[in-house]
């Protein structure tokens, strides 16, 4: 399918502008270019947000409702190295607001500051909080999902890997938007899609490169890069969803692909004529409003079952 016509407009202004890639300047400078690249975004009103601290991580709640609902544990994407709370309101707002969950955002520390497997721990260590204060959040602690976009999602499935070899079995279900999931660069989406479409292949080299830094070996570790595990079993249901011009499509697909096969419950959709960021392009894009459709249709599936 070709690509929706207001991707095609944004791109031609992007390049236009002729200003720096965010892979082009510092991480510190990445970060505010970031933050006024998403002040744009559509945010939903919910009923209540609130910032709280979860043993010394700072989260956001997002709250629809006043019953003891299902929850979500967001973790923002940004190549481990961009993003934060402001920055992806709009995701935890649309998502609330289209099922009627509690969105909780974690603000994991990043590379490089703090490499892997830092913005893992602290995920996960958001994901436990979340568990063990349920009661008071006034959620129901049998419902609870993982979810996160790009590196986020990569978070979130390394986040249920780590909880099942632990012995953590209050994960309930896993959406991963367009989610890193491999730390390999040779896949067709990846030569297909390799500059052009905002994410580019050279892009995910930076950002792989301050997650992980020069220690090859964790390329292979599936907490790093979750493609790479030889055991996909008995981990939460899942949703799994795309983008057709995006580098990391392949690798979100064969993640799809492998854990269906692993006997995982998987719904996945790649979403024609988008690029990789496209979910909270809500009000311009009739893909994203597919997308978030399907994520909460597959929410409401999975944890109310």
């Amino acid at each position: 399918m070709p690509l929706d016509p207001f991707l095609v407009t944004m791109l031609q202004q992007v390049a236009q502008a002729d200003g720096p890639a965010l892979t082009d300047v510092p991480p510190e400078q990445a970060r505010e270019m970031f933050s006024a690249m998403q002040s744009t975004a559509l945010v939903k009103e919910v009923n209540e947000i609130r910032d709280l601290d979860a043993d010394g991580i700072a989260v956001r709640v997002y709250r629809q409702r006043d019953d003891k609902c299902p929850a979500v544990v967001f973790f923002h994407g940004g190549g481990w190295v961009i993003g934060d709370l402001d920055s992806h309101d709009s995701f935890c707002t649309q998502i609330a607001e289209a099922t009627g969950y509690t969105v909780i955002s974690v603000d994991y520390r990043m590379a490089p500051e703090h490499p892997f497997p830092a913005p893992l721990d602290d995920c996960y260590t958001g994901l436990c909080w979340v568990q063990a204060n349920a009661e008071k959040l006034n959620i129901d602690p049998a419902r609870i999902a993982v979810a996160g976009d790009s590196a986020g999602g990569n978070l979130a499935a390394a986040v249920c890997l780590k909880a099942r070899d632990e012995g953590n079995n209050g994960i309930k279900m896993q959406l991963l938007l367009y989610p890193v999931t491999d730390c390999s660069f040779d896949t067709q989406s990846y030569i297909d899609n390799a500059e052009g479409y905002m994410l580019t292949r050279e892009g995910m080299h930076w950002f792989w490169d301050h997650y992980i830094g020069h220690d090859e070996t964790l390329k292979w570790n599936p907490l790093a890069a979750p493609l790479q595990s030889d055991n996909l079993t008995k981990l939460p249901s899942a949703c799994v969803i795309t983008a057709e011009f995006d580098p990391l499509r392949d690798e979100g697909n064969e993640y799809a692909k492998r854990l269906d096969a692993a006997g995982v419950t998987t719904d996945h959709q790649c979403i024609d004529g988008v690029i990789h960021g496209f979910f909270d392009m809500q009000e311009p894009l009739v893909g994203a409003r597919t997308a978030l459709a399907f994520a909460a249709d597959s929410l409401k599936r999975n944890l109310e079952a």
